[in-house]
C-alpha cells in the first residue's frame, strides 16, 4: 500500500455524497427493483408447499412423500452454494453484474421447473431455482446497502427482508386459484404456478437493466470516472424528482482510495475470523438464531394444526394468513427505529422478546389452554417481533464487514445460518410433533426461545453500534488508505480524483 503508484490512489468524497441525498423517487426504484427477490423466495417456498400434495398425484408426476422432500434439499442445498459462488463472484464482477445473472438463473430454473417431467428433472431444476435465490441474498444486500443513505439505512433493509411474507400471501393466493380443480385441473395448475414466479421475475428483470453499478463498488475496483459518472447521474436524478435547485453539501473529508487487488479467500477468512472475530461471532449468532427459529415453526405450522388442533389440511392455508401478516407488519413498523433508537437496542429488544414470547406461547400451548386461532394469533405475535430480528440479522452482517467482502460475508452467514438452523430445527419440531405429545413440543419451543435469547445476549455484548453512519465509517475499506487532511477544492468538491 505504501508503495503504490499515484495513478492508483484516488481521494473521493462519493460515500459522502450517496449518503446526503434526500429520499426520491430514485430511491424507490431501487428498492422496487432490488427488494423484489425476497417476494420471490417467499412465493417459491410457498407454492411448493402448497403444490407438494398435488404433486403426489398419479395425474402429475406421482412423488412420494420422500421425494416432495428430497426436492426441497435440493432448493436449500442450491440456496446455499448458489449464496457462496454468487457471493464470491459479486465481490469481483460487481453488483450489477451478479443481480442481473441471479436472478436470470432464477427466471429460467422455476420456467424449467414448470417443464419437469420425472423427479429427477424436477429436483434439478429446484436446485438451480434455490442457487439463483442464494445468489440473490447475497448480492442485493450488498448494492441495497451500497446505494441507500445512511441514515435510513437500516429501515429500508429491514422492511425489504420482511417483505418475504408479502410472497407467502401471494403464494397462498395464486394457489387458492391454480390449485383449484374446478378452476384448472391440476396436470395444468402446478405447472402454472410456478410460471407465475417466472413472470414476475421477468419484468424485474427488464427494470434491473436500468440500475447502475454501485459507486462504492466501482472506486475500490480502479474505475474512478465510472462512479463519478454514475453519482452526478443519480444526484441530478434526486433532483428532478425532489425537485430541490440544490442537494446538501456532503459531510466529512475525502478518503484516500487504492485500487483494489483480488481479495482471495484467505485473505477473506484472515479478516473475518482474525480481524474480525468478534463481529463474525455476532453474524453467525443472529443468522442462525432466526433460521432455527423460523425454519422449525414454519415449516411444521401445518403439523401443529392438523396433529393437535384436527384442521383440515384443506383449511389449513387460511391460518397462514394471520401468521403472514404478523411477519409483514413487524419490519415495516418498527425497522425505522433500527435508525432512531438503535441497532443494539432494537435488536436485543427483538430478539429477546421473541424469545420469550415463544416460551409463553409454547407453555400455553402445552397447558392446552390454546384453539387453532388463538395458536396462529400467538404464533403472529411472535413473529412480528421476530420477523423484525430476523431482518436485523441480514442488515447487520451486510454492514460490519470491509466493502471488498461484502457480499461473500453475507453469503457465508447465510449458507451456514441455514444449513445449521434452516436443517436442524425442521428436523427436531417434526420429530417431536411426530410424537403427538404436547411436553415434548414444548421442549421444543423452549429451545426456539433459548436459541433466540442467546442471540440477543450476543448482541446486547458486542452489537455494532452502526445506525446512521456511513458503512465506511462501519468497517474501514480494506482499499482504503487514509483520509484526506484537506478538502476537495470546489466547485469539484466530491469528485473521485488521482492523488498527485
Amino acid at each position: 500500500m505504501a508503495s503504490a503508484r499515484a495513478d492508483d490512489t484516488i481521494a473521493t468524497l462519493i460515500p459522502a455524497r450517496l449518503d446526503r441525498l434526500p429520499w426520491s423517487p430514485w430511491h424507490w426504484l431501487i428498492v422496487t427493483a432490488l427488494g423484489i427477490t425476497w417476494i420471490l423466495d417467499g412465493l417459491e417456498v410457498t407454492i411448493v408447499g402448497a403444490v407438494g400434495g398435488v404433486l403426489t398425484e398419479r395425474q402429475t408426476l406421482g412423488f412420494t412423500s420422500a421425494e416432495i422432500g428430497l426436492a426441497g434439499s435440493a432448493y436449500i442445498l442450491g440456496a446455499v452454494l448458489g449464496a457462496l459462488v454468487f457471493g464470491t463472484l459479486a465481490d469481483r464482477l460487481g453488483r450489477k453484474r451478479l443481480f442481473l445473472i441471479t436472478l436470470g438463473v432464477y427466471v429460467c430454473a422455476t420456467v424449467a421447473t414448470a417443464f419437469s417431467w420425472n423427479f429427477l428433472s424436477f429436483a434439478v431444476f429446484r436446485f438451480f431455482t434455490g442457487s439463483g435465490i442464494g445468489g440473490e441474498y447475497s448480492a442485493i444486500n450488498s448494492a441495497i446497502d451500497e446505494l441507500i443513505p445512511a441514515r435510513v439505512r437500516g429501515w429500508v433493509d429491514i422492511a425489504i427482508n420482511g417483505s418475504w411474507w408479502i410472497g407467502t400471501l401471494v403464494g397462498a393466493l395464486l394457489s387458492l386459484v391454480l390449485l383449484n380443480p374446478r378452476i384448472l385441473p391440476h396436470a395444468l395448475g402446478w405447472r402454472l404456478a410456478f410460471g407465475s414466479g417466472a413472470v414476475l421475475g421477468l419484468v424485474i428483470l427488464m427494470v434491473r437493466r436500468y440500475i447502475p453499478e454501485t459507486p462504492r463498488w466501482l472506486m475500490t475496483h480502479g474505475r474512478a470516472d465510472d462512479a463519478e459518472r454514475i453519482v452526478a447521474a443519480i444526484e441530478a436524478d434526486v433532483k428532478r424528482g425532489t425537485g430541490l435547485a440544490q442537494l446538501p453539501e456532503p459531510e466529512g473529508r475525502p478518503m484516500l482510495i487504492h485500487r483494489s487487488r483480488r481479495v482471495g479467500m484467505g485473505l477473506i477468512a484472515r479478516v473475518m475470523f482474525r480481524h474480525y472475530l468478534a463481529r463474525s461471532v455476532l453474524g453467525l449468532s443472529l443468522i442462525t438464531g432466526q433460521a432455527f427459529l423460523y425454519n422449525a415453526i414454519f415449516f411444521t405450522y401445518t403439523l401443529v394444526l392438523t396433529t393437535f388442533y384436527h384442521v383440515p389440511s384443506g383449511s389449513v392455508g387460511s391460518y397462514l394468513i394471520p401468521f403472514a401478516i404478523g411477519n409483514v407488519l413487524g419490519p415495516w413498523l418498527i425497522g425505522r427505529f433500527f435508525d432512531t433508537i438503535g441497532r443494539r437496542a432494537m435488536i436485543t429488544l427483538t430478539y429477546g422478546l421473541s424469545g420469550v414470547l415463544i416460551v409463553v406461547t409454547g407453555y400455553l400451548f402445552d397447558r392446552g389452554t390454546l384453539t387453532a386461532a388463538t395458536q396462529t394469533l400467538a404464533w403472529s405475535a411472535v413473529f412480528f417481533f421476530a420477523s423484525a430480528g430476523a431482518s436485523s440479522a441480514y442488515l447487520t452482517v451486510s454492514e460490519i464487514f470491509p466493502l471488498e467482502l461484502r457480499a461473500m460475508a453475507i453469503a457465508f452467514f447465510y449458507a451456514v445460518g441455514t444449513a445449521i438452523g434452516g436443517i436442524s430445527g425442521p428436523m427436531l419440531f417434526g420429530a417431536l410433533i411426530q410424537t403427538a405429545s404436547r411436553p415434548n413440543v414444548f421442549y421444543g419451543y423452549l429451545i426456539g426461545g433459548a436459541a433466540m435469547m442467546a442471540s440477543a445476549v450476543v448482541e446486547l455484548v458486542i452489537g455494532v453500534n452502526a445506525e446512521r453512519r456511513s458503512l465506511e465509517s462501519i468497517a474501514r475499506p480494506l482499499s482504503m488508505l487514509s483520509e484526506m487532511s484537506d478538502p476537495v477544492g470546489r466547485p469539484g468538491m466530491g469528485r473521485s480524483l488521482p492523488v498527485s
